[in-house]
């Protein structure tokens, strides 16, 4: 896989903490940059192949991270401080974990609907996030990084050079940057979020200018940064988009689905919001991490592209019954997850050792069904989906790769 793909988002790469999270590891377990890596090498497989679609995953720039130890000698921390930080004088710090103490760190917060809790995360943090700063640092990175300065001299122009996927269409998302429009103003952007902690940049490297909002609290932080940028520039938000009537929407088969919300969609579990594109019955997302542009074909079908693939979803009827042939017990392979789905709509993932956890599905058209997995602020949705050969795979927008048998009745795979 070149590296660029790993970067860019279209290596197909499988996302960590949801292929964790799919066998009952929580993402608020203490886990070093040794032990992930070593799941990394069990898995069985890639989402999909690398340039066919752009799904967000840290994964690409987890592997890209470990080429400065085995190549350099470096770590990743001390070439940032050597090549960036020192020589710009920025005062950000990159821990490696949570656990790691960072002076002046404010506590991360999400609200459980009664109480305000501490946000956490307990995995290793790779080179697409984790660092820790104040909003003047990033800002002064910001700066920095459009003013071509010291090291940043022209790497602004690197990191937003034009990507595509491997049928040539282009791609808004870039290295580690989403080029979009305001407007008629070019917009360069990225978001970011830790459980209790959101972030967001963008920039008008046209006009010179930028936003950084940084919160300590589980809430949207692209909106209002959106906002002032807009005031900034003297352009206008575009306005919310309704495409259709609120509700589920899935492909004809495979894994991909969508939900519809008052202004936003949520695909396979990654959530945008929907504005206006001056074509009656279309909508696009001003991505926070996917490009999304999608037409309305009555009210019970929504096609177009989802990063950068062409999607026809179709609106699923209220009531289906679950597929009796999902209900079983399941084994995977590759790392012995083990899953319980019940004939009364139930089933019973994998979740802290032995502990499980009982979540009501959601079916779906031909063989399969939605979970929901809440833990902390945030909730992950996989969809199950029978293949052919009467086996089960486990699909989220991140990880799409582990796949089920079923059990015998001495409880191994079949």
């Amino acid at each position: 896989m070149p590296l660029a793909r790993a970067l860019d988002m279209t290596g197909g790469l499988p996302d960590m903490m949801e292929v964790l999270w799919q066998q009952g590891v929580p993402y608020t377990a203490s886990l070093t940059a040794a032990e992930v890596m070593a799941v990394a090498h069990r898995l069985p497989g890639v989402n999909a192949p690398p340039g066919e679609e752009m799904a967000y995953s840290n994964t690409g720039w987890r592997l890209g991270q470990s080429v400065l130890p085995a190549q350099r000698g470096v770590s990743y921390a001390e070439a940032l401080r050597r090549r960036l930080l020192g020589p710009l004088g920025l005062p950000l710090h990159f821990p490696e974990d949570e656990q790691e103490p960072v002076p002046g760190l404010a506590t991360g917060y999400w609200r459980d609907g009664t109480a305000w809790r501490r946000g956490r995360y307990g995995m290793h943090f790779s080179a697409s996030g984790g660092m820790a700063g104040s909003a003047a640092a990033l800002a002064g990175w910001g700066a920095a990084l459009l003013a071509g300065r010291g090291p940043l001299a022209g790497m602004l122009e690197r990191l937003t050079a034009p990507r595509a996927f491997a049928d040539g269409t282009p791609s808004v998302y870039r290295l580690g940057l989403v080029c979009t429009r305001l407007g008629t103003v070019e917009v360069v952007a990225h978001g970011g979020s830790l459980p209790g902690y959101r972030n967001h940049l963008l920039m008008a490297p046209g006009l010179g200018c930028g936003v950084v909002l940084l919160t300590n609290r589980e809430e949207d932080a692209l909106q209002p940064a959106l906002r002032i940028l807009a005031a900034l520039v003297g352009e206008a938000v575009p306005p919310p988009a309704t495409l259709a009537a609120p509700g589920l929407f899935a492909a004809a088969e495979g894994p991909f689905w969508a939900e519809l919300t008052a202004g936003a969609l949520s695909v396979m579990g990654g959530h945008e919001a929907l504005v206006e594109t001056g074509t009656p019955g279309e909508a696009r997302s001003l991505p926070a991490y996917l490009d999304i542009r999608l037409r309305a074909e009555g009210g019970d079908v929504l096609a177009g592209r989802i990063g950068g693939v062409a999607r026809r979803l179709h609106r699923v009827p209220p009531g289906l019954p679950l597929d009796p042939a999902l209900v079983g017990e399941w084994r995977e392979a590759s790392f012995g997850a083990r899953l319980s789905i019940h004939a009364d709509g139930t089933a019973r993932f994998p979740w802290a050792g032995d502990l499980g956890r009982e979540t009501a599905l959601t079916p779906l058209p031909g063989g399969r069904a939605l979970a929901s997995l809440s833990h902390g602020p945030w909730t992950h949705r996989p969809c199950l989906w029978l293949q052919p050969d009467g086996s089960l795979r486990v699909a989220s927008h991140r990880a799409r790769v582990l796949h089920f048998h079923p059990c015998n009745n001495s409880g191994t795979a079949a």
